[in-house]
């Protein structure tokens, strides 16, 4: 880049930082991983996912959502240096993944996750997080409630760049009436360092806590599949093709086992930074690469992860309440927008099976000595919560595709229902 290039590459990749922060710190402070590890390894993983893609792909990895319930349970139950172990193992997913895109070809990998198979997980995952929401807002309902209408107030009626930060903003103006009101320890910002290295924490290995983790891979993978999709319709290429879905998934696979050899959460293609990317128009990898060395810097200010360690509970109790619900929002769109046929019982068997499996075993995200829905694989090792729900759901769809797969009239009633009951997808 030249030096006038410099000056504008700056600021656009300031902000593709500012875009993936909130929600990159937001991840560990729920759970209890350390937010500066979580810069860091969100910088450096994007790092190697541009590496790996040869220098095409302009995406941004940050901590990914889809993990919070899961370590939770793992932090729980055996420690958080054993959820970080685990994320090895689901970097190992996604290689394996990687593996059979580039055997069988991306279609047929398609179909062991139809919409009524992500969909319902999807719901899950937010529905099953709602009892972590109402204990941190009940810390302080009136911090709490304020937090959340400040993100609403703030995705309805914002401009430009506050538009794209709601939560960000929501989190700033909670922590803000929480200082005013007196409630906020400064202490341990005054004594931190303004350079520090991050905390960074060496992974456990257990297959208890892997069988939690793991099977949320499935999940995410198609969430990849869904960012590169739309990364490349925005940039007007095919990412697919090229440098191809097997590579994408090794970037993602290897930045996620990264993490969890830090200590960080598991990393994920971050659609916050593709939004900013058709606002910008600017669609030069290079800037996202610069953004994430930016990320790394940010994780070595002392002060800020001090400073980000103080938020109340609260305030990120009000802020899940918001984030959770729009996961669970994203399960239903997914399955409204695919509008299948929930009178045929082949589909909404599976849809039904998902969500009761998930639901049911809800007290195990909290507390897994109260789960009620638990299948214990050996004496050590047990399946549960989403972990079960998205087996059980991925498993029943399979065996129904590989007993009983859909006849062509059977395919032709389908496509003249969703035609009927959602007409805009058929154009």
């Amino acid at each position: 880049m030249g030096q006038l290039e410099m000056k504008t590459a700056i600021p656009l990749a300031i902000q593709h930082v500012f875009a993936m922060f909130g929600a990159t710190v937001l991840v560990p402070i729920l759970t209890g991983l350390n937010p500066s590890v979580a810069l860091f390894t969100a910088g450096l993983g994007t790092l190697i996912f541009h590496f790996v893609t040869k220098g095409q792909v302009p995406v941004f990895l940050g901590s990914s959502f889809a993990f919070i319930a899961g370590i939770i349970a793992v932090g729980n139950s055996f420690g958080l240096a054993y959820a970080t172990g685990s994320m090895i193992a689901v970097g190992a997913v996604y290689l394996l993944m990687s593996f059979i895109v580039s055997s069988v070809g991306t279609e047929k990998v398609l179909k062991l996750f139809p919409p009524i198979v992500v969909g319902p997980i999807i719901m899950v995952i937010g529905l099953t997080l709602a009892p972590v929401a109402v204990d941190m807002a009940s810390a302080n309902w009136p911090l709490a409630i304020f937090t959340a209408v400040t993100v609403v107030f703030v995705s309805m009626w914002a401009k430009g760049f506050f538009k794209l930060i709601p939560l960000l903003t929501g989190i700033i103006a909670g922590y803000v009436v929480a200082a005013i009101l007196g409630i906020i320890d400064f202490a341990p910002v005054n004594e931190a360092a303004w350079l520090a290295i991050p905390s960074f924490m060496a992974p456990q290995f257990s297959i208890s806590a892997m069988l939690i983790i793991v099977p949320i891979a499935l999940v995410t993978i198609i969430e990849h599949i869904g960012d590169i999709t739309t990364n490349g319709a925005v940039v007007g290429k095919d990412f697919m093709k090229e440098p191809g879905l097997n590579r994408t998934l090794i970037g993602d696979g290897l930045a996620t086992t990264l993490a969890g050899l830090f200590g960080g959460p598991a990393n994920t293609t971050y659609g916050e930074n593709t939004g900013v990317l058709a606002i910008t128009k600017n669609y030069n990898p290079a800037i996202i690469r610069m953004g994430a060395v930016f990320a790394i810097l940010l994780s070595f200010i002392g002060k800020l992860g001090a400073l980000l360690q103080t938020i109340p509970l609260a305030v990120m109790g009000g802020i899940s309440f918001i984030l959770f619900g729009m996961i669970a929002s994203v399960g239903v769109k997914t399955l409204v927008d695919s509008a299948p046929d929930l009178s045929n019982l082949r589909n909404s068997s599976v849809v039904f099976a998902v969500l009761i499996v998930g639901i049911v075993s809800i007290t195990g995200y909290v507390n897994p000595a109260n789960n009620i829905l638990l299948i214990q694989v050996s004496e050590n090792a047990s399946l549960t919560g989403l972990s079960l729900a998205a087996i059980v759901g991925i498993l029943l769809n399979g065996v129904y595709e590989l007993f009983a797969p859909k006849t062509e009239t059977e395919e032709e009633e389908e496509a003249d229902f969703v035609a009927k009951e959602n007409p805009n997808l058929a154009k």
